[in-house]
């Protein structure tokens, strides 16, 4: 047993967890940029795992006056994913001692690859669009090209198109994504790299940059307690007691189901104003309170929830750039009773007041660790931390178009693993919130009944004094 450990400890530092395709010393022949995956890069990857894939996605509905052919989009997408490197980068195992996993530039990228045409089938309604959407999120992006898929969708109702850009979680956080929607709509251009692709790096060189690394570390040893000290400190308060069992933890299958509930920017400004909370305290509350209609119904009296609630460790310039800079705490959230907003907002200054996402510092090594050790599956289909998980992007305010077609809404779409049968993700873009229900639809209590209290309780928060 303590040699199987062994390995696994030097198999974490080699290279990333199983997955991720390795390449032979040979392919390494000529020097050039090495650009490391993250600690977070690694533990997305560590943490796809389970019967659905661990993919995001962003629905673009549109109203063109002609919709584009398959061509026309494609050749759209080629131009203007040009200046998103990431986008254009598989992420490649390395020889044994030569440090971390790499991003490569892809030298054979295809677009056509990567961007497909699929009729949405009758009636071509938001149903019929939602459930075409959790079809394709939820099959595995190829391993052999960069982890990204692009559905062209024709056949909706009103005359009406979509886009459904799905990504592998490791390519991009939310944050990340809406970087990507900004490359992607008209009127926006930026420079693409002049140095793609980049050649691959010599072993000789992977080896060499690992050491320097190593060395780094050591240099900011001190620093790096500070954040072992702030990942506690944001952890910590979370892991003092857990939920009792209920409904909303069990074992989920491979099948998706997305539904959606909206409500006007203006009317929760109002509210936000009004009352000193924030726009996520009103996502908080209107989750929570949903479930827990949903669960008293049921006979299952939750009073609150344990909530994973993403934090971004972004630096005020860095919110153009891709990769994984968030981390996560789990805050247990006030679910009914007086001044509920009040409550979820007060717990969630408390709760995040000096937080910055350090909580990856102790995560992505554990995820890597008990991954590596076969662990993790079983314990994150068995936890009960967490009851649900929670996100709010702040999106454009103002409509965009694409290929000279106004996008009338986006959709956000996240991803549910383990025993985490429902999970929420809303967006605020062109004076419309809209948020998400991600719901493994044979696990989920009662998933129809979540649906229209979410509704119920949104418009609720949206009208207060």
């Amino acid at each position: 047993m303590r040699a199987r450990f062994t390995r696994t400890l030097e198999g974490m530092f080699r290279g990333p967890p199983r997955g991720v395709p390795r390449e032979t010393p040979s392919s390494f022949r000529r020097a050039g940029h090495i650009e490391r995956a993250s600690a977070a890069d690694l533990m997305m990857v560590a943490s796809d795992l389970g019967n659905s894939p661990l993919q995001i996605a962003g629905i673009l509905v549109l109203e063109p006056e002609r919709p584009p052919d398959l061509a026309e989009v494609r050749a759209a997408i080629a131009e203007r994913i040009r200046p998103v490197r990431r986008f254009r980068q598989r992420l490649l195992s390395v020889p044994p001692g030569c440090g971390r996993p790499i991003w490569q530039d892809h030298a054979e990228f295809d677009v056509a690859e990567h961007v497909r045409h699929v009729p949405c089938p009758a009636p071509g309604d938001e149903e019929a669009l939602l459930d075409l959407a959790a079809r394709i999120t939820g099959e595995p992006l190829p391993a052999d090209r960069p982890l990204w898929s692009a559905t062209w969708v024709t056949g909706l109702a009103g005359d009406r198109a979509a886009l459904i850009v799905t990504y592998h979680h490791v390519l991009a956080d939310g944050i990340g994504g809406l970087a990507v929607l900004a490359n992607l709509v008209d009127g926006v251009r930026a420079e693409p790299p002049a140095d793609f692709p980049r050649p691959r790096p010599t072993s000789v060189a992977l080896a060499a940059d690992a050491l320097r690394g190593r060395l780094r570390a050591l240099a900011r040893l001190p620093s790096g307690v500070a954040r072992l000290r702030a990942a506690v400190a944001e952890l910590l308060p979370s892991v003092a007691g857990r939920p009792l069992p209920s409904a909303l933890n069990r074992r989920t299958g491979p099948r998706r189901r997305f539904t959606v509930a909206r409500v006007k920017m203006a009317e929760v400004r109002k509210t936000v104003r009004g009352h000193g909370v924030q726009v996520n305290d009103v996502v908080l509350t209107a989750a929570t309170a949903a479930l827990h209609t949903v669960l008293r119904r049921r006979g299952e009296p939750a009073t609150e929830f344990t909530v994973s609630v993403p934090v971004s460790a972004r630096h005020a310039d860095g919110h153009a750039r891709l990769g994984n800079q968030v981390g996560v705490i789990p805050v247990a959230l006030p679910a009914c009773g007086p001044r509920q907003l009040e409550r979820v907002a007060e717990t969630m200054r408390r709760r995040t007041r000096s937080a910055r996402g350090a909580s990856v510092v102790l995560l992505a090594p554990a995820f890597r660790l008990l991954h590596a050790l076969g662990l993790l599956r079983g314990i994150v289909e068995r936890q009960r931390f967490v009851s649900t998980s929670v996100t709010y992007l702040r999106g454009p305010g103002i409509r965009l178009s694409l290929l000279g077609a106004p996008i009338t809404d986006i959709i956000p779409v996240t991803t549910i693993k383990g025993n985490i049968t429902v999970s929420f993700i809303a967006l605020s873009y062109g004076g419309t919130l809209t948020v998400t229900v991600i719901a493994d639809p044979d696990h989920c209590p009662d998933l129809p009944g979540l649906s229209a209290a979410l509704q119920e309780k949104l418009d609720e928060l949206a009208g207060l004094p």
